[in-house]
């Protein structure tokens, strides 16, 4: 049998900040999301009840991690965390730092834009703060497995 195309499966999906032997944790490169992640598994699998426990167990403790290395670093208004799949059928979770005067605020970042980004913008230092910042949540996160 044939695998069918799989955009996760063949691509990392980002920019890799950090991997495990289950996920991975990719920066999106978006200007009007700074701190905007995705926490992929690295297998193919299409829904979270596809994975065995472990697996569920960690990609979660990983999601929570990333939102706190999120908030610390770019301290945006709201989280939201989402896992859709509908285009890319393959587990991953979405970590988007919010803004009040965010393009899309409200509504989702997929809905069309409802105003002018604010000033928020991204830096290379978030970025690196971002890299620094989640190693030091996953390590703490990982470790008390």
């Amino acid at each position: 049998m044939t695998r069918m195309a799989c955009e996760l499966c063949d691509d990392p999906g980002g920019e890799e900040l950090w991997r495990s032997a289950t996920c991975r944790v990719v920066r999106i490169d978006d200007a009007r999301f700074p701190g905007f992640c995705r926490v992929v598994i690295n297998r193919h699998a299409r829904e979270m009840t596809d994975l065995v426990a472990s697996e569920q167990t960690e990609i979660m403790r990983v999601v929570f991690a990333v939102e706190r290395a999120v908030r610390k670093v770019y301290h945006p208004d709201k989280i939201n965390l989402a896992s859709l799949g509908n285009v890319t059928p393959h587990v991953h979770w979405h970590v988007i730092p919010r803004w009040h005067d965010d393009s899309h605020f409200p509504d989702p970042i997929w809905a069309p834009a409802r105003r002018q980004a604010g000033a928020r913008c991204p830096t290379a230092s978030d970025d690196d703060a971002l890299a620094r910042e989640l190693s030091r949540e996953l390590l703490a996160q990982l470790a008390t497995n």
